[in-house]
């Protein structure tokens, strides 16, 4: 059974897209089958892997409906027809790893989706609607046998976010050390209730129930959170940016968490111990690995997968970086493990 995982702040910059890819691409090395769901309408992940793909390619995907807004377009724009899987586009150089691309006209969905959601008397008409992102993604998992799917969202709190987050079955937080950062955490600890409150009461409606596409009863809960984008000295945080750290693992601890566990979204103590993972609920710290994450996405390609030759270095810089890269696949394979050990023992429980 496919488990949905969305990577959500809206705090933008934080590194949701880089994560996501890089992330999919080491659970697809373990031998996952994933799939890479674009839902930002500005299609950073789908450009990180396509590249430096040409107009006209672009107009081939849209042309060919491989996209998650011309997915959704039976529903949202009242076609003839059912929502079917999207034709994913295989990732070059990774197998079973896949991309269902995104499409900066997604955006237009949010404004009807706002309507739809606000249960009113609206939802006469409109009860295909908040249900149909989740059947779009189930349908195209089953069509691809597809072990997880990884959710790359946008940096705000719209009803399409508001949608993704409360019908998958996990998210993660990445953060960055910084006052936002911290502001970010604290608004999401008010705002996660009043979505899953919204969630719960939407999936005991009859209408929705009866839709063409049922608004699923899910319970998202949090995988963890990332720090990263922050300078090492002599081995560790510099100060500047470990005291950001510290209050965000205080954010985190003392009042997302409590939040979110009387919501239940938390796992138990136990499975979050399984794998290491201690209160402020931190998955990975991850350092600012400059120029090896630009050269990533001209590459189309994880920083831990460069090659000397794409990294383009010689000598001692080379050497120092390749050190730098073996620190990023070391962190990433660490972070694949800790997200398969905790949603297998959640399905298991």
């Amino acid at each position: 059974m496919v488990q949905k995982i969305a990577l959500f702040n809206h705090k933008g910059g934080v590194g949701k897209t880089t994560t996501t890819f890089n992330l999919g691409w080491m659970l697809a090395t373990k031998g996952k089958k994933v799939i890479l769901v674009d839902a930002d309408p500005q299609c950073n992940l789908t450009e990180m892997v396509l590249g430096s793909s040409t107009k006209e390619d672009i107009e081939e995907i849209y042309k060919k409906e491989q996209n998650i807004k011309s997915g959704l377009a039976p529903a949202f724009e009242s076609r003839p027809k059912l929502i079917e899987a999207v034709d994913c586009l295989p990732v070059e150089g990774c197998d079973g790893l896949l991309l269902l691309p995104g499409h900066v006209g997604f955006a237009e969905y949010e404004i009807t989706l706002a309507i739809a959601q606000q249960l009113g008397s609206s939802i006469q008409t409109l009860q295909n609607l908040p249900g149909s992102i989740s059947y779009l993604l189930q349908k195209t998992a089953d069509k691809f046998k597809a072990d997880y799917i990884l959710i790359d969202m946008s940096p705000n709190l719209s009803s399409i976010n508001q949608n993704l987050m409360m019908t998958s079955d996990f998210f993660i937080l990445p953060t960055t050390p910084d006052l936002f950062s911290v502001m970010a955490i604290d608004s999401l600890a008010k705002i996660l209730p009043k979505w899953y409150a919204w969630a719960q009461k939407a999936s005991e409606m009859r209408i929705l129930k009866d839709a063409d596409y049922p608004f699923p009863k899910v319970t998202p809960r949090l995988l963890g959170t990332i720090v990263q984008n922050y300078r090492i000295r002599n081995g560790n945080a510099a100060k500047s940016f470990q005291d950001w750290i510290d209050d965000i693992e205080v954010a985190v601890s003392a009042r997302l968490g409590p939040s979110l566990q009387k919501n239940n979204m938390l796992l138990t103590d136990e499975m979050y111990a399984s794998q290491a993972v201690e209160s402020d609920f931190c998955l990975a710290q991850i350092s600012d690995f400059n120029s090896l994450i630009a050269k990533s996405q001209k590459k189309q390609t994880p920083v831990f997968a460069l090659t000397s030759k794409q990294i383009g270095q010689n000598g001692r810089v080379l050497k120092t970086t390749l050190e730098a890269q073996k620190n990023f696949k070391n962190t990433f394979d660490e972070l694949a493990d800790r997200v398969i050990g905790l949603t297998c023992n959640a399905v298991s429980n």
